[in-house]
């Protein structure tokens, strides 16, 4: 009888550490998941379908790429946060030299304003699609709404609101695919075979060039540390480390897993049909006989949160940037924070209103992106690479090397994608 006790006792101890831990895990996510609405965003939406509906499920693998160099660089910045206990924006006021942390900052905060740019409008599209709301009213209604947000509550509510957000987007692909017939053999092998079928390069690097952003390296820095950890402690450090690939590796497979969804979608019915779609409206205009009415409001209302939850967080990202300038963390109760809110969404909301084509919006605020991008991912790597910085958590020289790589392909691609919108080929 003593050893049946004894087994049971310890089948109990096992199970209660195993239910603890997985408990444990659980509350380290979601910093990731705040990234990964940067790159679920309108922007990566419109590249997704026009992919999807030219060459259907070919262009799957560019998805699988960026995420894989999207995990590296953001799991690398996240640990700048940890190891230091500083956001980028901080390290780099307080390791760059005076006037080149102006420049990368004041540079960081025209790319954040561009991408709220980009966020709110794809919440006016989809308020327009759903309502008729003009866009420009609509571009108004999602701004007030943000700002509200993001005044009235504390990060941690935010964060579950974002959360809440990406699972109705998720929710929302995931009954669009139920209404069609996927090639899921064809997918699983597009995935992970590199294809670059005739006249795809631009898309290529649409797709994949969205995918990694600025205002996300310097937000997964700021968001990692909400957790309150106890930075001297270095057993405590090396496992919220742990955690911290896990929130972020389980974060980008999300995101991996919605742009996914979006080609498939589009493969599915509007390659099928021979239809290229360049525009969102077209997009949900041409669902509605395809698969039904609900299946164009599904789509509209996902859209529509992937607006509201991305402006929050270049919100986020945009008063982290300016409270760095003046080495201050971000809290939204403090004016530093406030004001580099207000910049963001506020300047956005104004270029909006000067800018009589939507599209070319769009346009303009990839190409500030593109131009940006590769000092902040140079400048992270810098950082990370560095003892005085990193301490023993600095990048060892393949670590190192690796990213080097990464950010000199990001940079390329980006170059390549703004001198395809200078010259419009």
């Amino acid at each position: 009888m003593n050893i049946f006790k004894k087994l049971r006792k310890a089948y109990k101890t096992r199970n209660t550490k195993q239910k603890s831990g997985a408990f444990e895990l659980l509350k380290y996510i979601g910093p990731g998941l705040l990234v990964t609405v940067g790159f679920i965003d309108p922007g990566n939406w419109a590249s997704n379908f026009a992919a999807g509906s030219e060459f259907g499920y070919t262009l799957l693998w560019v998805v699988t790429l960026s995420t894989i160099m999207l995990i590296i660089l953001q799991h690398n910045v996240a640990h700048l946060g940890i190891a230091t206990g500083l956001c980028l924006s901080e390290a780099i006021t307080r390791y760059l030299p005076k006037t080149g942390s102006k420049v990368v900052l004041w540079s960081a905060i025209g790319a954040s304003i561009s991408t709220s740019l980009a966020e709110i409008l794809g919440g006016a599209i989809a308020l327009e699609m759903l309502f008729g709301i003009p866009i420009k009213i609509g571009a108004i209604l999602v701004t007030i709404f943000v700002f509200v947000m993001m005044f009235s509550n504390s990060y941690k509510k935010i964060e579950r609101y974002i959360i809440a957000f990406v699972s109705l987007i998720g929710l929302s692909f995931i009954y669009e695919l139920f209404l069609i017939d996927i090639e899921w053999g064809a997918a699983v092998k597009a995935w992970v075979t590199p294809s670059i079928p005739q006249g795809s390069m631009l898309l290529i690097m649409s797709v994949l060039g969205a995918v990694v952003m600025p205002h996300n390296l310097f937000l997964h820095s700021e968001v990692i540390q909400s957790r309150q950890w106890n930075l001297e402690d270095e057993k405590v450090m090396e496992k919220q480390m742990k955690y911290e690939f896990f929130d972020t590796f389980f974060s980008m497979l999300i995101g991996w897993a919605i742009n996914s969804a979006m080609i498939l979608l589009a493969a599915a019915t509007f390659f099928k049909q021979g239809v290229h779609v360049d525009d969102l409206q077209q997009a949900k205009s041409l669902l509605d006989p395809l698969l039904g009415t609900n299946a164009g409001v599904v789509f509209a209302l996902a859209l529509l949160f992937a607006g509201i939850s991305s402006t929050m967080t270049s919100g986020i990202a945009a008063g982290s940037i300016f409270a760095g300038m003046y080495n201050e963390p971000y809290n939204i109760k403090d004016i530093h924070s406030r004001t580099g809110v207000a910049i963001s969404l506020g300047v956005a909301l104004l270029i909006i209103f000067v800018i009589d084509n939507p599209f070319m919006g769009l346009i303009i605020s990839q190409a500030i992106l593109s131009m940006q991008l590769p000092v902040t991912v140079f400048v992270q790597v810098r950082l990370t690479s560095s003892e005085k910085v990193m301490g023993k958590y600095a990048n060892r020289p393949f670590t190192k090397w690796m990213l080097y790589i990464i950010a000199a392909i990001v940079t390329f691609l980006n170059i390549l994608l703004l001198a395809s919108f200078v010259t419009g080929n």
